[in-house]
């Protein structure tokens, strides 16, 4: 019979913590599960450390390198679970989070994408932070019109939804952050949420798998941001409101079109809001989109100065010269 949880693990050249991660799987109290390891092409010890697991319910697979984003569609293709949950090499699984997050799922049919809170080590250290984001599925998609409220290596994700929106792009031009662009389009279908606890152990460990290519990570960022504000708002995605947005909340003042309109950019990106969070909550979330644009203007005063002052003297001329008819 086929298990109920398929877990993903890519694996890449991580001989000092894989085991780890293995290990907190196995150990799961959920226990009708498969483990899907890929050995994405590693080049030191990792695929001997990874033969030495016994345990039936892991499935390995050995790989020329083709990098993250085709490894995790390749193990999604295997998955023979129903949910497809994500596991990195360097972190850890606590060991009721899959007995929790299929909980969830089985409770809440319209969920497709389950992440968790996580607790952020420094490799082996614990480092007294937390990812807590937020759980309510209009949040989350107020949230991922401008980033990513999601830890990665925390998901359950149903294996239908995976396959009606396509799995991760493999477009070299999307990536990273695959996962932010993945989440994207399921939630423009599909309810998603977070739980309130903390289910996983996330490590900041320089080169990792899911931090290659750093560099034009910001570049990607704004470009998937700008997707969601225009497909919420029903506009193009070259839309120049869209896209000063999108790289003002980024700090990509290079990617700004022209001389933004501050009021232009609180229309478009209440509009997208309004797309994306029901009517009964709309009322706050109204109030927080406009003040998070018309924030900008004091991270960037010197982009919104000019326009700001010259909407003050032309509103200050208008009401002088209704002053002057009215005394006459």
């Amino acid at each position: 019979m086929s298990p109920v949880v398929s877990v993903v693990l890519p694996v890449y050249n991580c001989p000092d913590l894989v085991g780890e991660a293995v290990d907190s799987i196995v150990q799961q109290t959920w226990r009708d599960f498969e483990l899907i390891v890929i050995d994405d092409g590693s080049t030191d010890q990792t695929p001997s450390i990874l033969r030495r697991f016994g345990d039936p319910r892991i499935r390995l697979f050995t790989q020329a390198n083709r990098g993250l984003a085709a490894t995790l569609n390749r193990g999604i293709s295997l998955a023979q679970g129903r949910y497809v949950a994500r596991q990195d090499q360097d972190d850890i699984a606590c060991p009721e989070r899959l007995a929790k997050q299929v909980a969830h799922l089985e409770a809440n049919p319209r969920c497709a994408l389950l992440g968790t809170w996580a607790e952020i080590w420094h490799q082996n250290e614990r480092t007294g932070k937390h990812h807590r984001h937020a759980t309510s599925n209009a949040r989350l998609k107020f949230e991922l019109l401008l980033n990513n409220p999601f830890v990665h290596s925390s998901v359950m994700i149903r294996k239908c939804a995976l396959e009606t929106v396509g799995g991760y792009s493999e477009d070299p031009r999307r990536q990273p952050p695959e996962d932010y662009e993945l989440w994207s389009r399921l939630a423009r279908i599909y309810e998603v949420g977070n739980l309130p606890e903390v289910l996983q152990i996330y490590r900041e460990v320089p080169g990792s798998m899911s931090r290659d290519g750093v560099a034009p990570f910001i570049e990607r960022l704004v470009t998937i941001s700008a997707e969601n504000i225009a497909c919420a708002a029903k506009v193009e995605n070259i839309n120049p409101q869209v896209v000063n947005i999108a790289s003002l909340v980024h700090g990509a003042r290079h990617r700004v079109q022209g001389k933004p309109d501050l009021n232009a950019m609180v229309s478009v990106f209440r509009e997208a809001t309004r797309a994306v969070v029901p009517p009964e909550q709309l009322s706050n979330f109204d109030r927080e989109a406009e003040r998070t644009i018309r924030g900008l203007r004091y991270t960037y005063p010197d982009i919104f100065q000019t326009s700001f002052l010259v909407r003050k003297m032309t509103g200050l001329i208008r009401r002088t010269t209704m002053l002057l008819k009215d005394s006459h």
